[in-house]
């Protein structure tokens, strides 16, 4: 290992701290990291087509930098990993507390239904404790109330449904005018479809605004 050159001022050494890997990856982006290693390999690379041998100086700053690279892809890898495991977390969490609002819900309006159930049985418009008034009143407009939902027949339900490309123009065209504009109409959101665009660039075609393309996906290990 190359000795560290001496500096020009005697007391430099003792004034200014070394610095260290984890001090330069903390200071610098894994990008910034990268291109101070091509530099400081075209600098030895140079030194060496010069000078017969790489200054101690350059060594020492490559040693620095490997070790900084090393460094900030740990911390990069332990991120990645921590934010999976929190990403997992909040999604379980998320399942878990709409299944516990769907419940809580329930059991509101099953009380609610109790309560009603016992004051109209009693003739009552309102029931009253130190705290609380319960008060039976008429909605301000009529509701449905389902009971056997698999009776009620298509012409009566709202459908919603994704539906491929080339179905739906295939629908429209059939349509007559009078009922393929308020279909179309209808029609919330559309997404690009990547199968389908896979299969028609594979077939020849072109798409204004897409492409095919083997891409990279990160894998921590």
């Amino acid at each position: 290992m190359a000795t560290k050159a001496t500096p020009l001022i005697a007391f430099q050494a003792t004034t200014v701290a070394p610095l260290s890997p984890t001090a330069v990856a903390t200071d610098h982006s894994l990008l910034e990291l990268d291109s101070e290693l091509d530099a400081l390999l075209d600098r030895i690379q140079d030194e060496i087509e010069e000078l017969g041998e790489a200054s101690a100086e350059a060594m020492e700053r490559l040693q620095l930098f490997c070790g900084a690279m090393d460094v900030k892809i740990d911390r990069i890898g332990r991120f990645l990993r921590i934010m999976e495991t929190r990403a997992e977390y909040c999604k379980r969490e998320s399942a878990r507390y709409a299944a516990r609002a769907r419940r809580a819900q329930n059991k509101i309006e099953r009380t609610e239904s109790m309560v009603l159930y016992y004051l109209a049985s009693h003739d009552l418009k309102k029931i009253e404790s130190h705290e609380f008034t319960l008060r039976r009143n008429k909605n301000s407009q009529d509701s449905v109330e389902i009971t056997h939902p698999e009776n009620i027949p298509d012409r009566l339900r709202r459908f919603e449904a994704k539906i491929d490309g080339p179905l739906w123009l295939d629908v429209i065209d059939a349509l007559p005018e009078t009922l393929a504009e308020p279909l179309a109409a209808s029609v919330k959101s559309s997404e690009p479809s990547n199968s389908a665009i896979k299969q028609h660039l594979a077939n020849g075609g072109v798409v204004a605004g897409a492409s095919v393309k083997r891409g990279y996906h990160l894998r921590i290990e």
